[in-house]
């Protein structure tokens, strides 16, 4: 719609988004912040706001999420209800909306579905980051209640979706119907040439190391008691002795991350500490660095493959950005989310104890091959699967039948997966 000048008219409806939200060293937050970019572009004529916890920043952005209080959703549904919204798209973990009291006990989310009926006349769309194949009695009542509340509930795997149709009925539950796969989103705009590989290298120091090689695999991300490092670190020697009689090439290790939560302190000492050692025998390199932002993407560029031995994930962040560089990776398996996408893009390998791990990593760094192949899997994965932009039209059909389903008074019903 033009207005008299010619100029396209702003929608005054806007799209309202619910999450944590940087500066909070958060995977959610980072997945908001980049959530919200690709949605604004899709959206060029409506304003997507954000309501954050009280710590979040940025032009459009409303820290009123106190934790700390019982009544924490009033203010939100409050805000929400001022901005009459076109949609409202809430990222969801449970501890992003846990209450607790004095004794430390939790409301088990009370408060977050007490905020979805409060705001019950707008088209509600939620997307729940923790949804694990096999759900605990408190995960399968929360997931029921919260597909009751909401018009649509998107969850990132397919195998989350299906399972469903074993949990539920389990309980004498029927499955909801108005679940909407849609897989973690990735960047298309952060791939780089060979050519420019040594400029990265330069930006991070790697060029004042004369002990590191050209050839690297990487150990990227949040450094988490899960992430066990220490499994490829206790054998890394072994392995590059291993990869150089082969190939008569140096491998070397690049650790790269940080801590964000002091729980994790002993293992990430630990884990620093180990890399430390084989940075001594000029094997390996510790690089501190905050992951977020471009860096997080041009560190893990530098590498010629990821290893990613997480013991506890239903999906990743880290994974999105391999997949966003077209980055051949290794990953734990079976394992939820990081197993279900290496299958769907063929652009990783999988190890299911310490022996195999070594195994995949040596064949990995002897064929520059497979490494292309992965590679190219990965791209074509990106291209036509994952891809940020691909992911906000996923976003916009949500809406569409969110806002249907608000229209007509009729619940969202798609189809099963099997």
């Amino acid at each position: 719609m033009k207005n008299m000048k010619g100029k396209c008219k702003r929608n005054s409806s806007p799209i309202v988004m619910v999450s944590s939200y940087p500066p909070r060293l958060c995977g959610i937050a980072t997945f908001c912040e980049e959530a919200r970019e690709f949605i604004q572009k899709h959206f060029p004529e409506r304003k997507v706001l954000v309501i954050s916890h009280t710590d979040g920043e940025g032009e459009g952005v409303f820290p009123l999420i106190d934790i700390s209080r019982r009544d924490w959703w009033k203010p939100v549904a409050r805000k929400i209800n001022r901005l009459k919204p076109y949609v409202v798209h809430i990222q969801h973990e449970y501890g992003l909306y846990e209450y607790k009291d004095e004794r430390g006990l939790g409301d088990g989310n009370k408060g977050f579905l007490t905020m979805l009926d409060a705001i019950d006349k707008w088209p509600i769309v939620v997307e729940p980051h923790t949804v694990h194949g096999r759900l605990r009695n408190f995960e399968a009542n929360f997931i029921y209640s919260l597909c009751k509340s909401a018009d649509v509930v998107l969850f990132k795997c397919h195998y989350q979706k299906w399972r469903l149709d074993w949990t539920f009925p389990g309980y004498g539950w029927e499955t909801p119907r108005n679940i909407m796969v849609v897989p973690h989103g990735a960047r298309p705009d952060r791939r780089w040439r060979l050519d420019e590989i040594a400029k990265l290298r330069s930006e991070i120091g790697l060029d004042k190391l004369p002990y590191i090689g050209q050839h690297l695999v990487g150990l990227v991300g949040w450094i988490q008691s899960n992430k066990r490092w220490d499994i490829l670190t206790s054998m890394w020697e072994d392995i590059a002795k291993e990869i150089k009689s082969r190939t008569g090439e140096d491998w070397d290790l690049l650790a790269a991350g940080s801590m964000r939560d002091h729980a994790h302190e002993p293992d990430y000492k630990k884990y620093k500490k180990e890399v430390e050692i084989l940075e001594q025998k000029g094997l390996a390199h510790y690089f501190e660095f905050i992951p977020r932002g471009d860096i997080y993407y041009k560190v893990m560029a530098v590498c010629d493959f990821i290893v990613l031995p997480s013991m506890d994930e239903t999906q990743s962040g880290t994974l999105a950005r391999i997949i966003a560089l077209n980055k051949p990776y290794i990953t734990t398996a079976p394992l939820e989310g990081l197993t279900a996408q290496t299958l769907e893009s063929n652009g990783g390998l999988l190890f299911t104890n310490k022996k195999m791990l070594r195994e995949q990593v040596i064949r990995l760094a002897c064929s520059e091959e497979l490494r292309m192949e992965l590679g190219e899997n990965l791209k074509r994965y990106l291209d036509e699967e994952v891809s940020w932009e691909i992911v906000a039209r996923q976003y916009a059909e949500a809406y569409r039948l969110a806002r249907k389903a608000k229209r007509t008074g009729k619940r969202v019903e798609l189809p099963q997966e099997f």
